[in-house]
């Protein structure tokens, strides 16, 4: 039998679907009519798809979500709610990814800002693209201790990298003057190359008076407003009716 030899050099050159997928058309009888095109076809199909399967769930393990359960399908679109159908299958297209453009999210507590950023992050890993969420208290206190570490440069680079960046909870507390440097260095390497998702609670108007330095604040807006998709969220919290219900 020459099976079991093939089987080991499939295994051993990494091809275990494939590998798998002709055992499965061996045992089947419903392949045994195929010509070798058609087979041959299913077996590369099978170990494109594994592959496929496996680099999503690598990308969504690294982009550590907020929302792990976040998705596309799972926003509820609505033009009262500051999210029009329209806008959502434009977004839902991914288009904004390759464009390099952001999406600013604004709106109270529990309107669904988070969930709509995790939701995008989880289409652009879909797409194939690296994507990497932080909740900005969180990033700053990555920046100190990179600082401390000698690793700040590292971790400038690996924020670069990602094809998308999320930034959670922008306008909670004060920004000290560190912040909003290390907030401008991070932007600055993404502007024109990367897109980046910024929820906050703050309305948009407000997001300068919240940086505070008003050259810093001027630079780090003309990088976030100026090519960004701009969505206020309203309505009653969805954390309150979920808890209702």
């Amino acid at each position: 039998m020459l099976q079991e030899p093939t089987l080991e050099k499939l295994y051993a050159m990494r091809l275990g679907a494939m590998a798998a997928a002709w055992e499965e058309q061996a045992r089947s009888s419903n392949t045994h009519d195929l010509g070798f095109d058609e087979r041959f076809a299913m077996l590369v199909d099978a170990e494109h798809l594994a592959r496929e399967n496996r680099r999503l769930k690598r990308l969504l393990r690294d982009a550590d979500f907020r929302i792990s359960e976040a998705s596309i399908e799972g926003v509820r679109a609505s033009a009262e709610r500051g999210l029009p159908a329209a806008q959502l299958r434009q977004l839902g297209t991914g288009k904004w990814i390759v464009e390099h453009l952001n999406v600013l999210i604004t709106g109270a507590t529990g309107v669904g800002k988070s969930f709509l950023g995790c939701a995008l992050g989880q289409l652009a890993c879909r797409n194939g693209h690296k994507v990497a969420y932080r909740r900005l208290p969180r990033l700053f206190e990555e920046v100190t201790l990179a600082k401390a570490e000698g690793t700040y440069g590292k971790l400038l680079g690996r924020l670069a990298k990602v094809e998308v960046l999320i930034l959670d909870d922008l306008g909670l507390g004060k920004l000290r003057e560190a912040q909003r440097h290390d907030l401008l260095e991070v932007l600055e390497d993404r502007y024109g190359d990367r897109s980046t998702i910024v929820t906050s609670q703050l309305p948009l108007k407000r997001w300068h008076e919240w940086v505070g330095d008003p050259t810093l604040a001027d630079a780090i807006l003309d990088r976030l407003v100026h090519n960004a998709y701009k969505l206020e969220l309203k309505g009653p919290s969805q954390r309150k009716e979920k808890a209702i219900s």
